[in-house]
């Protein structure tokens, strides 16, 4: 892969509940001039899927006690509390603040959750666009995580379809020749916070196109492949 496009799409109108996210992508896709071809890879925000499938609830941003007991009906597990933030562990296995709850670029009064399943929610939109246009593209959702030990924020892969969320380099050589071991790479992770970068946070661009992917990622695969088995987790 020697170059790779990412493109946003802009012009999409406000979902509301039941709308078909397929047709708001491709149709503003056309529209932009960057009509969805095969072999694409589509970034879309975890808050126009929650919007679609109707995961919106009724919150007072002032009322703590309000916010704090639906953080808690979206966990499994309570990680660390400190004041207004949550670490909790989600349905999903995400860990996250607040349980992936969020307040911003929805209607006053009203907060945010979680997709159910966002593997589910990306395979309905993939087979959604080869159902309805013919083109056979990747789907990542997205969302925006902190990450322990690091400041700062980016998107990282909540839900998959048809592109894997890891590419498992283990026993293949690396630049010399020595063979490697350990090396797992969160590619959907990788293109979810590459294509925030035309999305934006506050510029209402709510899907990207990445193009020119390497075609061997392309494959069924989940979220849940990003998920470290407690296990495996040396802070558990």
């Amino acid at each position: 892969m020697s170059e790779l496009r990412i493109i946003a799409i802009p012009g999409m109108a406000e979902i509301r509940r039941g709308d078909e996210i397929a047709v708001h992508i491709a149709d503003a896709a056309l529209a932009n001039g960057t009509p969805l071809l095969d072999g694409d890879c589509i970034v879309v925000t975890q808050k126009i899927v929650s919007k679609a499938e109707g995961r919106l609830v009724r919150l007072d941003e002032t009322d703590v006690a309000a916010k704090h007991a639906l953080v808690r009906s979206e966990s499994v597990r309570i990680i660390r509390q400190r004041g207004d933030l949550i670490i909790s562990e989600t349905t999903h296995g995400f860990i996250c603040a607040n349980a992936g709850i969020d307040l911003s670029n929805v209607d006053d009064g009203y907060a945010a959750l979680l997709p159910i399943d966002s593997d589910r929610s990306a395979h309905y939109i993939r087979n959604a666009l080869r159902a309805r246009y013919n083109v056979e593209c990747a789907i990542i959702v997205s969302d925006t995580f902190g990450r322990p030990w690091r400041q700062g924020l980016t998107d990282v892969a909540i839900g998959v379809s048809g592109i894997g969320a890891i590419v498992d380099l283990r026993d293949t050589p690396d630049a010399v020749g020595r063979t490697l071991h350990v090396t797992e790479v969160a590619i959907a992770d990788e293109i979810a916070s590459a294509a925030e970068l035309v999305m934006g946070k506050a510029s209402g661009i709510p899907a990207a196109i990445v193009r020119g992917l390497d075609q061997s990622w392309f494959r069924e695969s989940s979220a849940r492949e990003l998920v470290r088995p407690a296990t495996d987790d040396l802070f558990r």
